[in-house]
């Protein structure tokens, strides 16, 4: 029996697999990406949608042509396994924007086909692996975000109770009530304007600054450094999850080849030939032994 490369479906896998690692496919499929926004952009004209709507009407489907196809190369990638195609969320997620159109209720309603429009825009994440693992980062870093945001807010609104203690009467607009002194201080973060708002603060009381040096220490640097490490942990994690899920891919799209029983008789063979002509010359050199012994 013949190996399983050389049956058909396996050499159409085979070069679908060479055709989507070809750089210039990924290419290709931004390039219709990219242009599949700019009509999306253009049809915010309405000028430009009077004088050339039927145009747009046909990119919609060559667009959509130019998907499918991509997607159905992708899928006879995975034809040893097709598993591995539903496996990935990438695929899954193109799937639904190809076929949510053709969904009834959907395809109805121009607000919905419009984000779904939009949403192909997403897929260019697919197409290089620097722009998925900022994704996959920003993904796994929500569950820090949340904690840091709490973090921030309960500085924010600590320093905004001691705010409308200090500067409510004299400044009831920025500091009358806790909300706006929260709001103040969120402004502040960027340190935009705080030059003056240190020197409000000195006419106030001495306190003031120190009121503001402290609170810039606290929420402008050190809560700042704070969102940074958790970003850069949550890349580092990312980079190792598609350094796993790339092997994954490639051991579901390519199967081991398994040797036929044909390779594995003739390897046995030659290993019993190998230790039957050791046998031989063991023998003669045991028959020469004793004649040399008698002509001595």
């Amino acid at each position: 029996m013949d190996s399983t490369p050389n049956r058909p479906v396996s050499r159409l896998a085979a070069a679908c697999r060479a055709l989507v690692a070809a750089p210039w496919f990924n290419a290709a499929s931004f390039v219709v990406i990219l242009l599949n926004a700019l009509t999306l952009g253009l049809e915010t004209y309405h000028g430009v949608v009077n004088s050339a709507g039927a145009v747009f009407h046909v990119l919609e489907y060559v667009f959509l042509a130019c998907f499918s196809v991509e997607l159905l190369i992708r899928f006879c990638a995975h034809l040893p396994r097709p598993g591995g195609f539903f496996r990935d969320r990438w695929n899954l997620f193109d799937l639904a924007i190809i076929l949510a159109p053709l969904v009834p209720g959907v395809r109805e309603n121009v607000t919905l086909l419009r984000l779904l429009r939009l949403a192909r825009i997403v897929r260019a994440f697919r197409l290089f692996p620097s722009l998925r693992v900022i994704l996959v980062g920003i993904r796994r870093s929500l569950p820090g975000l949340g904690s840091f945001l709490l973090i921030t807010l309960l500085v924010l609104y600590g320093y905004a109770m001691l705010g409308w203690m200090v500067f409510g009467h004299a400044y009831p607009e920025q500091y009358g009530t806790v909300g706006q002194a929260m709001l103040t201080l969120f402004l502040l973060l960027s340190l935009d304007g705080i030059t003056d708002t240190l020197q409000a603060g000195r006419e106030v009381t001495e306190w003031g600054i120190l009121y503001y040096l402290s609170y810039m220490i606290a929420a402008s640097y050190l809560l700042t450094n704070l969102l940074v490490g958790v970003v850069l942990n949550a890349l580092q994690e990312a980079q190792e999850v598609e350094k796993e899920a790339e092997k994954e891919a490639e051991m579901a799209v390519a199967p081991p080849e398994i040797p036929s029983p044909r390779t594995n008789v003739e390897e046995r063979i030659a290993v019993l030939r190998a230790a039957l002509d050791d046998l031989e010359r063991e023998v003669a050199r045991a028959d020469a032994a004793p004649v040399e012994a008698g002509v001595r």
